[in-house]
């Protein structure tokens, strides 16, 4: 083959490459762009509902005569349905200066706002989802399955001597990845479910496993084998954080808490830090999985503990929450609700 066709195709597949990526990385700015200026356009829309309904004293009648008009002057856009001008306007009174809390709006798809004004009343509480959003990229799907699941009230819950055995940030950091109590009702499993049928259920199970766990858990081994002057132990589940840049060791017990199986884990940590651990590789943390505990025996079990690790239940079978609505609220009864609270002054405008 001749030689310039050859620095030809090698030349042309890197200038190729390079083209690519700065062409995906145009059209995610375009995207971002876009949404900025769709919410902008959106708080706008229901700001100025908001005034002129105040100022000319009209009813609810002239948000229809708008979507009407709208839809009219523009029909290849969606996003003027009366109920949308109505959330809109929702928007606009509960976020005046665009933000929710700390966090911008603007860098939320609509839908997602939508949800955290209609679903979450507590404003910290509603920071919280949105900033992890934002963090986390979280689809629509999964910021209403984690509201349903009451995430923020389950993590960095466990019961840890982190402080004690991590340095900052490092401790806290590894506080916030763990959550009390873990919720695996989507094994199918009973109460009576004994460890080895929770651990294959939880591998048959590994994507749903791995999104209960958090971000940044990867699943590194079941029953991982190690050698400790010739006798043999098995750990129940070894993972690798990737932000925390350390292994996890988590050990189930289908029994409420004893203070020997922290022990255990101390002991499982030490070989894992001596055997496995690499030299750039953070302290090895455990997690202690177990069916029921109490806060004290938790407490004094981990007092004595030299390496880092947490203590949090586990629930097999749940009672049912209410569900949460595939369909968003009628407007009409957000509408009520939200003008009650502004009158009783139980909901800031954030």
């Amino acid at each position: 083959m001749n030689k310039d066709l050859l620095i030809f195709t090698s030349d042309y597949t890197n200038w190729f490459i390079s083209l690519k990526q700065r062409i995906n990385i145009s059209r995610q700015r375009a995207v971002i762009a876009a949404n900025h200026e769709q919410i902008r356009l959106y708080h706008h829309i229901g700001k100025d509902i908001l005034e002129r309904q105040s100022r000319h004293n009209w009813g609810t009648k002239v948000i229809d005569r708008l979507s009407s008009d709208l839809r009219a002057a523009f029909p290849e856009m969606k996003g003027f349905s009366s109920r949308n001008l109505k959330y809109m306007k929702v928007f606009a009174k509960m976020c005046s200066d665009l933000q929710i809390g700390q966090q911008s709006a603007a860098q939320l798809p609509w839908f997602h706002i939508v949800i955290l004004l209609t679903k979450v009343s507590n404003p910290l509480e509603r920071e919280w989802y949105a900033l992890q959003t934002v963090q986390q990229n979280w689809p629509r799907i999964t910021l209403e399955m984690n509201i349903k699941n009451k995430l923020y009230l389950r993590q960095g819950a466990t019961i840890n001597n982190f402080k004690q055995n991590l340095p900052e940030p490092h401790a806290n950091l590894a506080t916030q990845i763990l959550k009390d109590p873990y919720h695996f009702d989507f094994l199918g499993l009973g109460d009576e479910a004994h460890e080895q049928d929770i651990e294959a259920a939880l591998l048959r199970h590994i994507t749903r496993f791995l999104l209960e766990l958090g971000a940044g858990f990867a699943f590194v081994g079941r029953q991982f084998r190690l050698e400790v002057d010739g006798d043999e132990f098995f750990i129940d589940l070894l993972f690798y954080h990737t932000r925390l840049k350390c292994y996890v060791v988590v050990e189930l017990k289908a029994t409420a808490l004893k203070p020997e199986h922290a022990g255990q884990l101390n002991f499982y940590l030490a070989a894992v830090d001596a055997q496995i651990k690499a030299p750039d590789d953070k302290p090895t943390i455990g997690l202690l999985l177990c069916k029921t505990k109490k806060r004290l025996v938790a407490e004094y079990a981990l007092s004595g503990i030299n390496k880092p690790m947490g203590v949090a239940e586990y629930q097999l079978v749940r009672a049912l929450p209410n569900p949460l609505d595939t369909n968003l609220p009628s407007i009409e009864e957000l509408e009520a609700e939200l003008s009650q609270k502004l009158k009783e002054g139980v909901l800031p405008l954030i």
